[in-house]
């Protein structure tokens, strides 16, 4: 298949590796072929002597709004096993970034989402352009925050990864900056000043932090005294109560909140919390990736992920008609089916 047609144009330069997703029109959303493009690229540019460091890019406005998943629907509903593959594929592209060990520099603007995140957070520079969204906006298709979400978000400070998975939150240059998501912000006319540079074969961090422009003060900062205190709690019950409970200055935020929450999948709200509360226990990213492989495998198979991903993306109508009427409709039997081992050899991730 050509890289065109994969939706990934993928060449070699200089010193560099250079990739650019290409789906514009999709909003660079990844399909099987393109994380199969992206993981044989960057196998090819880890054993290469000539490759000093990887860039990754995109076309349009853009970087990457996550998986296709109007695909991904499809495929659970008429060939389960070929959903499977995706997660597997994608995941074990996540653990490969994670394990390079070249520089691979992302350049990010607009819209990073989900899958967009897995094929750019786990590389050695985050380069935020000056419209940089990220946002792991899972819960709202009745789906969970994956590609390591269940790893790198409870690692944020305090609790706001937490918050950002359960809400989907979205956060600014800013707010990326503040919490590590982001390693520097420059303009997106940058850019190509900074892939030169890597094409040259220039250090990677001299180039970025002559051109990093400090992004201002975090909003998301700002919130983090109601954030810490409200999303410590003991259980997503807890959750909900401390939050109608809010008085006094973080009222308005409270009910804010509420409101987002009431509209996300309650199932998708009890499974990431459980993810967050197990991830205390995990040794690595392949840990948390293993784990979301079951939750993942198994929730594309349920009413709320198809009846989420129609009210998105085909019929637009944003309002979802959820299999439980509220969290505490949720059986907890119901959520520990998620967790459970895979039959033997399903196993997603190999060894590196």
């Amino acid at each position: 298949m050509k890289d065109a047609e994969a939706g990934v144009v993928c060449a070699e330069e200089g010193s560099a590796g250079l990739a650019r997703l290409n789906r514009p029109k999709a909003l660079n959303a990844l399909t099987f072929a393109m994380i199969e493009r992206l993981e044989a690229f960057l196998h090819a540019c880890a054993v290469n002597p000539r490759i000093y460091g990887l860039v990754l890019e995109a076309e349009g406005k853009a970087f990457c709004a996550g998986g296709d998943i109007r695909a991904i629907r499809d495929m659970a509903t008429n060939a389960p096993e070929e959903a499977n593959r995706f997660y597997a594929a994608e995941y074990q592209h996540n653990w490969s970034l994670a394990c390079f060990g070249k520089p691979h520099v992302a350049l990010i603007d607009g819209a990073v989402m989900g899958g967009g995140v897995g094929v750019s957070l786990y590389g050695s520079h985050r380069v935020a352009g000056e419209n940089f969204r990220f946002a792991m906006p899972e819960t709202g298709i009745g789906f969970v925050p994956d590609v390591g979400g269940s790893w790198f978000l409870p690692r944020l400070p305090g609790k706001i990864g937490l918050y950002l998975a359960l809400t989907g939150a979205v956060c600014d240059r800013a707010d990326a900056h503040a919490l590590g998501l982001a390693t520097h912000c420059v303009p997106r006319e940058g850019f190509a000043a900074i892939r030169a540079a890597m094409v040259e074969g220039q250090p990677a961090d001299t180039v970025l932090n002559a051109l990093h422009e400090p992004p201002g003060s975090s909003a998301l900062e700002a919130l983090r005294e109601p954030i810490d205190r409200l999303f410590a709690a003991p259980s997503l019950e807890d959750l909900l109560r401390g939050l109608e409970r809010e008085y006094g200055p973080w009222r308005d935020f409270a009910l804010a909140t509420l409101d987002t929450l009431s509209a996300r999948s309650p199932l998708a709200l009890h499974l990431t919390f459980e993810l967050h509360r197990r991830a205390a226990t995990f040794a690595s990213l392949k840990d948390a990736l293993t784990l979301e492989y079951r939750v993942a495998t198994r929730l594309i198979r349920h009413a709320d992920f198809a009846e989420g991903v129609r009210a998105a993306v085909i019929d637009k109508d944003r309002s979802p008609k959820w299999t439980h009427a509220s969290i505490g409709a949720v059986d907890a039997d119901l959520v520990a089916s998620f967790f459970a081992p895979l039959p033997a050899g399903d196993v997603p991730l190999a060894h590196h």
